[in-house]
């Protein structure tokens, strides 16, 4: 519902992605990577999830990328590296 009427403000029973309603209840490292002229889901929830994600790291907003080219774009992959190799683990030692 948030994606189709983005000033929703309430999570709906039939929701199949009820993240906002969840993300605070995460435990372990979240990166969160949105493209900025995302067509599908706005930016303004990759923007609300980062802010309400007790576990977030530093975030990765590409510039220009949409929904369905983000991987195209190279800080998508050094960023997603950095996350796996270095954020990660400092969180288990």
């Amino acid at each position: 519902m948030r994606v189709a009427f983005p000033d929703t403000k309430k999570t709906y029973c039939f929701n199949a992605f009820p993240n906002i309603e969840k993300v605070s209840k995460i435990t372990s490292p979240v990166l969160i990577i949105h493209g900025t002229e995302d067509e599908v889901i706005d930016f303004s929830h990759g923007l609300a999830l980062y802010e309400r994600c007790p576990k977030a790291v530093e975030p990765l907003w590409v510039e220009g990328a949409g929904h369905n080219d983000i991987e195209l774009y190279s800080q998508y992959l050094e960023r997603l590296r950095r996350f796996i190799s270095q954020e990660l683990p400092s969180q288990r030692a």
